[in-house]
């Protein structure tokens, strides 16, 4: 008898300590255009921390406070746990890359070189090379030479901005963008393997713009390509052509 009820202890012992022990929690990605090495490492980071007290919460606030999002080349993520499925879901997503600049120095002197992102911000350059390892970047980037003064600005939002106001035939062309000091703006393109220098100056880069490809566009009716388009004086446009 006191055999029998040692081992009935036993028992309740075990199923009440079985119920302590929590299962493992199942976890499901999307990547989005994010390199998927860098998610899927930011991933089981968080997954570490989440498996010790299944807080979302304390989740969230470490991506925070660590600027994880920024560390892992972030524009968005979601995050949401299913408890009756034991499941958590991360979703990210990355912004597309539009720019390889190289910020300079009063002095003309490069100080670094970044990456312009949708979005107007600038990244480290690593995320064009994890991209392109993954081959979900392929073409080549415009260059931008962008002041270092002018960093936080809100000029980065308004070149974005410019960028996509070119269609997707004349993004293509465009070769290089400088920006000066003085926040004079000037575009080279690239049409039919020649060079085209596009000044905007100052202010109204939008409307300018729309300008610049009328203006190109009725020389291609004429079969040929000014190598320089002034549009300083937003009331006028100044073409120039190549002696050769």
């Amino acid at each position: 008898m006191d055999k029998f009820f040692i081992f009935i202890l036993i028992l309740s012992s075990f199923a009440f300590s079985s119920t302590k022990i929590q299962k493992r929690v199942q976890y499901k990605t999307y990547f989005g255009s994010c390199p998927s090495k860098v998610a899927g490492k930011l991933t089981l980071s968080l997954m570490d921390i989440f498996e010790k007290n299944r807080s979302l919460y304390d989740l969230k606030e470490k991506i925070i406070d660590d600027k994880l999002d920024e560390k892992h080349f972030l524009m968005s993520y979601n995050i949401n746990y299913s408890p009756s499925e034991n499941l958590i879901k991360f979703k990210f997503e990355c912004p597309k890359p539009l720019m390889k600049a190289q910020i300079y120095k009063v002095n003309g002197e490069e100080f670094y070189t970044a990456i312009l992102v949708e979005g107007g911000k600038f990244v480290d350059p690593t995320y064009e090379v994890l991209l392109r390892a993954e081959k979900k970047l392929t073409g080549t980037l415009p260059h931008l030479a962008f002041p270092v003064g002018k960093i936080d600005s809100g000029i980065e939002q308004e070149l974005t901005q410019l960028i996509q106001d070119f269609n997707k035939d004349y993004k293509g062309k465009i070769s290089e963008i400088i920006l000066d000091e003085d926040k004079k703006l000037t575009l080279i393109l690239s049409i039919n393997r020649n060079p085209t220098s596009a000044f905007l100056g100052k202010n109204y880069w939008s409307e300018k713009v729309g300008k610049l490809v009328k203006v190109i566009d009725y020389m291609k009716t004429k079969k040929t390509i000014p190598a320089v388009i002034n549009l300083t004086n937003s009331k006028k446009v100044v073409v120039k052509f190549s002696d050769t």
